[in-house]
């Protein structure tokens, strides 16, 4: 049996990595002469670059930076293609696992310190620029990173801004231009969302990052007149910022990153052609992915899509392992996906204690879902 084992990180518990060593071990514990080819993946957040590290090589160049309340953190841009395109993991500077849940307020968090890691690419010679977008704690539609690369939003004083996603309610123009040396900026999504709307940023998104139905509001007023602001005053913007597929992404990063020219690519798709996942592809019987939630959002540009979709084109089976399982089985079955299973149920169910188990024990929980599947699947 040859078998391709795909996941995304379990955020918050396991990487990759980890996801796919714990899953091979359980399948070897019942079927040690199978072929398991291991190929962590990444759609953009947090862990995007340690999988294209491993696979594009390149050099790591380290970068201070700042989290989402401006207090230091490590950062660090790839490298490759003879140091032409860097490629930024958004989620080092901006991520939420950067917070504690009572910091979780994204009316004042911010995306400065991804431009700061965004100038330091470009500073290093970088032509293209790839930010892997995902995993945010920030709603600050990009303010943040464009105040760092010499674009800054004003009030209708000429004062600068405050940072944070709620300030940009008070914008009325921007002062200065990108300090982009004409570099390409590309936008690696996890989410197809736009910036603005019922299926924007701010509403599907802004809660997770602590934002109660007020915030939402307030977020989305101020992003709405954030983005005008930019479609007038920024050269290069293009029209109907608000609406553009993958502008919601990461906060509205994605709406930044199409505001200075770049354009969005799927994450998912960037880290495939990477690691040469279709020449592995086509070298397998049975595909294995999964992520910490398989539910609405993951057939939306994430991992599980990609992988379930590619497998579905070329008729191979695609199993799905995740920490719980919210799809419903037609939709799943309607993108590629042929059976999924949880952590959770696992572990007894949530009425159990198997939440917090998978929280506390995934590792265990997939080693034993990695041997169910080789007694299913095992030839």
């Amino acid at each position: 049996m040859r078998v391709l084992l795909c996941p995304d990180k379990f955020a918050g518990t396991l990487s990759a990595p980890e996801v796919a060593d714990a899953v091979a071990a359980g399948w070897h514990e019942v079927a040690p002469g199978d072929d398991l080819l291991v190929r962590p993946l990444s759609d953009g957040g947090p862990g995007f670059l340690d999988v294209l590290g491993d696979a594009l090589g390149g050099r790591r160049i380290p970068v201070p930076t700042v989290d989402p309340l401006g207090r230091p953190v490590a950062g660090e841009i790839l490298l490759t293609a003879g140091g032409t395109t860097a490629w930024l993991e958004s989620a080092q500077a901006c991520g939420l696992h950067l917070l504690d849940a009572g910091e979780r307020d994204p009316k004042t968090t911010t995306s400065y310190g991804l431009g700061v890691l965004v100038a330091a690419a470009v500073e290093a010679g970088a032509r293209t620029v790839v930010i892997g977008l995902g995993g945010s704690g920030t709603n600050d539609g990009g303010a943040g990173m464009l105040t760092a690369l010499g674009v800054t939003p004003l009030d209708d004083a000429g004062r600068a801004l405050p940072y944070g996603g709620a300030a940009l309610a008070a914008v009325v123009a921007l002062d200065g231009a990108p300090r982009l040396r004409d570099a390409r900026l590309v936008a690696a999504t996890d989410v197809d969302n736009p910036l603005l709307g019922l299926h924007g940023a701010s509403n599907v998104f802004g809660p997770q990052k602590g934002a109660d139905r007020a915030d939402v509001l307030l977020l989305d007023a101020a992003l709405e007149r954030f983005a005008a602001v930019l479609e007038r005053d920024l050269p290069g913007c293009p029209d109907r910022l608000g609406a553009l597929p993958g502008g919601g992404a990461a906060g509205g990063l994605g709406a930044a990153v199409l505001a200075l020219g770049g354009h969005c690519e799927s994450g998912i798709g960037l880290v495939t052609r990477a690691i040469g996942l279709d020449a592995a592809l086509d070298a397998v019987d049975l595909v294995v992915t999964g992520e910490g939630s398989f539910d609405h959002q993951s057939l939306r540009g994430k991992v599980v899509a990609g992988v379930a979709g590619a497998a579905r084109d070329r008729g191979l089976p695609c199993v799905v392992l995740a920490g719980q399982v919210s799809t419903g089985r037609r939709e799943a079955g309607a993108a590629g996906v042929t059976d999924a299973y949880s952590l959770v149920e696992h572990f007894g169910g949530e009425e159990r204690g198997g939440l917090a188990a998978a929280l506390e024990r995934p590792a265990e929980g997939l080693r034993a879902l990695g041997a169910r599947l080789a007694r299913q699947w095992s030839r």
